[in-house]
């Protein structure tokens, strides 16, 4: 769910959220709130801004309770969860649909444009006309933990491209490989490559941490910071316990005393 002003939509931040939605392979439905804040001009053109990205925008106002009826239709006996930066209206939409859910509602920073956090923790609401409705912390830039190679089919132009053609290589990144069905003109893929950079650059640090940790030991001192030492890989090399060097010890004595005896 975003807003079509105050907070005004920003597209990265938005591809962002759709990227992240799309990678968890359930059904995505975008959410349009504060539609009563801009020109029908202005709905127009998000609206065939994100048809063109591949999605049908519902136009919402919590307000004037514009497309609720059909929001809620399309949310019965369903499980669904609402996510968007803050201040864009999510729990002023619950608490239009469910009334007893009587959420905490906060306003817009005028000074940084963004909402203000409401919600503190993942709650299940119980919706009217059957179904489960999870309201969720608002945040502004979602974690993207999809593979580098997976990441166009988040993108449905990216899909629609692949199915009318392929790439030459199977583990194309469609950056700069030649004969790629997906490299081109169309908008998002500026931003295709700027989330792409960010997912070869996670990959990249998580197999760095893998390496580090299958080498190294993670130990805290006493003043409660972590650092890593080498793992000793052979038992031999491994300093004996204080335990241990008793047992031997107290071997050794039984031993002095038998050949004593």
């Amino acid at each position: 769910m975003f807003a079509l002003a105050d907070p005004t939509p920003e597209p990265l931040q938005l591809s962002r959220f759709l990227i992240k939605a799309e990678s968890t392979g359930l059904e995505v439905c975008l959410g349009l709130n504060k539609c009563d804040l801009v020109s029908p001009e202005a709905q127009i053109e998000w609206g065939d801004r994100l048809q063109r990205w591949g999605y049908q925008p519902q136009m919402l106002s919590t307000q004037q309770q514009k497309g609720l009826d059909d929001l809620q239709t399309q949310l019965k006996q369903k499980i669904t969860v609402i996510s968007g930066p803050s201040g864009v209206g999510k729990s002023s939409l619950i608490n239009r649909l469910i009334p007893e859910a009587d959420l905490r509602v906060g306003s817009v920073s005028g000074k940084l444009g963004r909402g203000r956090h409401t919600t503190r923790h993942v709650e299940l609401f119980e919706l009217p006309g059957g179904g489960l409705l999870a309201d969720t912390p608002g945040f502004n830039q979602p974690d993207l933990d999809c593979a580098p190679v997976d990441l166009a089919d988040c993108f449905p132009e990216a899909r629609r491209r692949l199915e009318e053609a392929t790439c030459q290589f199977g583990n194309c990144l469609h950056r700069d490989e030649p004969n790629c069905a997906v490299r081109g003109d169309w908008e998002r893929y500026e931003h295709y490559l700027v989330l792409l950079e960010e997912a070869i650059a996670r990959q990249t640090q998580l197999h760095q941490t893998t390496d580090q940790d299958s080498s190294m030991k993670l130990k805290t001192n006493q003043k409660g910071e972590s650092y890593y030492e080498p793992r000793l890989e052979s038992k031999k090399y491994r300093r004996q316990s204080r335990r241990t060097q008793h047992q031997n010890l107290d071997a050794m004595i039984c031993d002095a005393e038998a050949e004593d005896d």
